[in-house]
């Protein structure tokens, strides 16, 4: 099992930091996004998805203001066999609780990458049913918990991408080609995020979203 992820450390060695912008104090955006990094990649947001996602977010958010911010959390492959690290899944939830109280009008996005994807689902099941309401959107690259609900968002707030051969969105651990791709979506989901609706306390009237993408030439 260990070996089928070696591949990874290879990456996040030559995985290079992204800039982050961080959201002071007082003043707050208004998109909010916290994206949780793959395993191995470097902090705070990986080099595969997060720097895309942030770009092509920029892009299609049409002048609203954004923060885009790393999860603080080891994204090492002992966290990856755990179903996702525990205190970087505390971590998560906390930062998204904190900037539901301190941003009350921002649009909150819960995001994230392979093991950032099981951190998502984690940091969902800590959060008070108050806070849950105040994500607007979910999204999941690379998902190894495919199939699973992000517990207390609703379903038409979430999008999952998955490549067709993906082994980790199987439940499995190998990491393939398919896997390492995710950078090509991002555009789609940052039109996701960007869709109309997107302000607070917007009731969203989509159905659940999960795509499937198939990279096999």
């Amino acid at each position: 099992m260990l070996h089928s992820l070696l591949a990874f450390i290879a990456l996040g060695l030559l995985a290079t930091a992204a800039p982050v912008e961080e959201r002071a104090a007082d003043a707050c955006t208004d998109v909010i996004v916290f994206f949780a990094r793959g395993t191995t990649e470097a902090a705070p947001i990986g080099s595969l998805v997060g720097p895309p996602f942030q770009t092509a977010l920029e892009a299609a958010l049409d002048g609203k203001t954004l923060t885009f911010t790393g999860v603080n959390y080891p994204a090492d492959i002992a966290g990856f066999l755990e179903g996702g690290d525990p205190a970087g899944s505390t971590t998560m939830a906390q930062d998204l609780a904190s900037a539901a109280a301190s941003c009350p009008n921002a649009a909150i996005v819960s995001s994230g990458y392979s093991q950032g994807g099981q951190l998502v689902h984690n940091s969902a099941k800590q959060l008070s049913a108050s806070v849950a309401a105040r994500i607007k959107a979910v999204v999941i690259f690379g998902d190894p918990d495919d199939g699973e609900a992000v517990q207390g968002i609703s379903s038409s707030k979430t999008l999952v991408i998955c490549h067709v051969g993906d082994d980790i969105c199987l439940h499995g651990d190998l990491v393939l080609e398919p896997h390492l791709t995710y950078g090509a979506d991002t555009p789609t989901a940052a039109a996701f995020v960007a869709r109309p609706g997107l302000k607070s306390k917007s009731i969203m009237s989509r159905q659940s979203v999960r795509v499937c993408m198939n990279i096999v030439k």
